[in-house]
Formats: C-alpha cells, sequence, structure tokens
C-alpha cells in the first residue's frame, strides 16, 4: 500500500505536509520518500528515525498509519543509475506528496522537507510550496512522521529482496556498504538490485 488516510482527514484544507526519505546513500536497493499529514491525535515520540529503536519506530509507525496521512514514493535501482541519486530523491518526493495530494483530494498549505533542498526545480511535476530545514527530522514531528514511515518502508523492501539474494546480508544492512555486503558484492558481483553507477558496485562489476 502506498497511501493511508483517516476518513476525518479527506478534504482536509490548510493542513502542512512533512516529507523525508530513505536509502539515498546504499549501493543497493530503491529510495523511498514518505509524506505525512499529522492527524488531531500526533503519535507522543516522534523523532528522527535514526535515534529510534526499531521497536519503538514500528510502534510509531502503526500510529502513524492509524491517526495520520501518509503516502510514500519510490524510485528502483535502475532508475536511480539512469538519473543519479540526488534526482532520483527528488522525485521520489514528488510522487509521495503527489499521491498525498491526490488521496486527500486537497493541496497543502505548505511542505515542510528534511535538508537544504526543495524539489522545486529538480522534480518535473513539483508544484507546491515547500520549505527545507536542515535536521527538520529531528525538530518537526510531521517530518519525523515522515522519516519513520520512509524507514520502515524501505527496510521492509530490503528484508524481502535478502531471501532473494541471501548472500549480501541486507536483512541486517540493508543495502548500505557494510563490510559483510562489500566482500559479498566483491565474491558475487552486483544484482539487478545494485545501483550499478555507485562507485563500489562499478568496481566490484569491473572484477
Amino acid at each position: 500500500m502506498l497511501f493511508g488516510a483517516p476518513s476525518a482527514l479527506i478534504g482536509l484544507a490548510n493542513f502542512t505536509i512533512g516529507v523525508d526519505e530513505a536509502g539515498r546513500g546504499p549501493l543497493a536497493g530503491p529510495v523511498v520518500a514518505a509524506a505525512v499529514v499529522l492527524g488531531n491525535s500526533v503519535p507522543q515520540g516522534l523523532a528522527d528515525s535514526k535515534v529510534l529503536s526499531a521497536k519503538k519506530r514500528a510502534v510509531l509507525e502503526g500510529q502513524i498509519h492509524e491517526t495520520c496521512a501518509w503516502a510514500v514514493g519510490i524510485i528502483e535501482p535502475s532508475h536511480i543509475d539512469e538519473i543519479n541519486i540526488l534526482a532520483a530523491t527528488m522525485e521520489a518526493m514528488c510522487q509521495a506528496v503527489a499521491r498525498l495530494c491526490e488521496g486527500l483530494d486537497a493541496d497543502p498549505q505548505e511542505i515542510l522537507i528534511d535538508g537544504n533542498i526543495t524539489p522545486h526545480g529538480r522534480a518535473k511535476h513539483w508544484r507546491w510550496p515547500a520549505r527545507a530545514i536542515v535536521g527538520g527530522d529531528g525538530i518537526e514531528p510531521c517530518i519525523s512522521a515522515a522519516s519513520i514511515i520512509a524507514k520502515e518502508y524501505r527496510d521492509r523492501i530490503m528484508i524481502a529482496a535478502a531471501m532473494d539474494y541471501p548472500e549480501y546480508g541486507w536483512e541486517s544492512n540493508k543495502g548500505y556498504g557494510s563490510k559483510h555486503h562489500i566482500e559479498a558484492l566483491r565474491k558475487y558481483g552486483p544484482t539487478p538490485l545494485h545501483r550499478h553507477s555507485f562507485a563500489p558496485v562499478a568496481q566490484a562489476a569491473l572484477l
């Protein structure tokens, strides 16, 4: 499922969307962006997903699904290789916001994005007012919620992919360049889920 929302949030007016991504740095797997509108009952303990335990993230994800409107955008490795990871991240954010606005049948008053740039001028179909906030995933609850949704969604993708490619340890490293992953990459070569434009993968392909 790529979108979810309580019925009370459909057609909402004057709302703010928080946006964050997961998976810019890994050597394998997609980049995933999430967009979230907080409901009236805001989950307690929202924070940057990277500082939360897996157990806490899972609990918060369930609460976000129940009380907030959310959507995700996904750009696969092959497309990352075609357009580069920055452009892919911007496109994933645009997908997530467009999907959320379509589901809510409304456009936001403002979009808050973790980082120092927005997709404005970087994603073809981006049309919304947006503001980038460095460290926003730790200070803006709607961005924190998006951070959690994006990470949990992407982690599940990589855990499932690990069943098809068990040599690379994706169930634990989630596609990042851990020692185990790099060693497996050198031994077995890249898979279709690897980002062939990333240097360690390109180098392994030459071995």
